[in-house]
């Protein structure tokens, strides 16, 4: 399989083909745009929250994703009994020690363990939810993707958002 890239790094999307493929490249598409949207700034521009009294800023959205492919790809579809990722469960709370660099780094970690937890299995089988106030239900495969893709694509929204506060970027 060929993968066609935009002038600016990140893969198109399959517009034909299988599901599965699809459903993945869709969701690599979203992983690179958050990456993107990174690109090029430093610790201190990455902490710029979007706007009062909002405190979501860069940061914490990559280190929030971090924790959301945790728990989706390997305590859901996974089985796995893991903890938090980082000391807030969610994500978003900044540590003063922690830059730019390592949170990719972890989200990096992140997103490759899921893809090892996914390979092999079937669009239709299924993990459960194990906490919060869904626990309990069961999710297929197919919809954790789902999910996956529109949960990229809502945070991708606060990223350009937060980017174009910081420097004036917009797009993408």
């Amino acid at each position: 399989m060929t993968t066609h890239t935009l002038p600016d790094g990140r893969p198109i999307p399959l517009l034909t083909g299988d599901e599965r493929p699809m459903l993945e490249s869709w969701l690599d598409f979203h992983r690179a745009t958050l990456e993107l949207k990174c690109r090029g700034l430093d610790d201190a521009q990455v902490r710029v929250a979007a706007a009062e009294p909002s405190a979501l800023t860069l940061l914490g959205l990559v280190q929030h994703l971090a924790e959301v492919e945790r728990n989706w790809f390997q305590r859901v579809v996974g089985g796995l009994d893991l903890p938090p990722v980082f000391d807030e469960p969610t994500g978003y709370g900044l540590d003063p020690r922690r830059g730019l660099d390592e949170a990719l780094g972890v989200w990096r970690r992140e997103v490759a363990r899921g893809r090892e937890v996914c390979a092999g299995r079937s669009l239709d089988g299924v993990g459960r939810i194990a906490d919060g106030h869904m626990a309990g239900v069961e999710v297929s495969l197919r919809w954790v993707f789902l999910h996956m893709v529109e949960e990229y694509a809502r945070h991708n929204g606060h990223a350009d958002i937060l980017r174009e506060r910081i420097d004036g970027v917009t797009g993408a």
